[in-house]
């Protein structure tokens, strides 16, 4: 297995399996293909390239309205929590707003984490329409990276700056790869 493959998971290959099998009817169909994926690492650092300014515009907006001070380690480790619920949550919205598209709705939405990578994913096993997995993959970043600020600013909450931070970062470093 060369350096950049991993090994699948039996779930994942059923998955891909029938994915090749769709691919193949479509093609038949008159589909054409072409391919937009990008490796794990390699769709993590260009994620993180294109959120940074997402990132530093929060933080900016932030402090702009708000003071920022120190989060003492009780409030991080009550944060550490939230954001592992929000992170489910993340995966949550992408299977919600795919399978309210996916012809056979929800039962055509999975969710499994690799493991190797620390990279929770929700999968879609039906075709969507481009815009539909666009929205898709943007609404946790709407919803958690840019709602989380909104609430900061709201309630005057470095907590929740931060976590909107997080809520941007994770999107840059891990779940874009999906």
């Amino acid at each position: 297995m060369s350096r950049n493959k991993r090994e699948l998971t039996k779930q994942e290959l059923l998955r891909k399996e029938r994915f090749e099998e769709l691919q193949a009817e479509m093609k038949q169909n008159g589909y054409r293909e072409k391919s937009l994926t990008a490796g794990v690492w390699k769709g993590n650092i260009a994620a993180f390239i294109v959120m940074l300014p997402f990132m530093i515009g929060n933080g900016w907006l932030y402090v702009t309205v708000n003071s920022l001070t120190k989060l003492l380690l009780p409030s991080w480790v009550l944060f550490f929590i939230v954001f592992l619920c929000l992170v489910v949550v993340h995966e949550l919205i992408h299977g919600i707003v795919w399978g309210f598209f996916a012809p056979d709705h929800f039962r055509s939405i999975e969710f499994g984490i690799i493991w190797k990578a620390l990279t929770p994913y929700c999968a879609c096993s039906q075709p969507l329409k481009k815009w539909q997995y666009l929205l898709g993959g943007m609404m946790p970043t709407l919803v958690l990276g840019f709602g989380t600020v909104v609430a900061a600013i709201i309630f005057q909450s470095d907590f929740w700056s931060y976590m909107s931070e997080f809520m941007l970062f994770p999107e840059a470093l891990i779940f874009i790869s999906h």
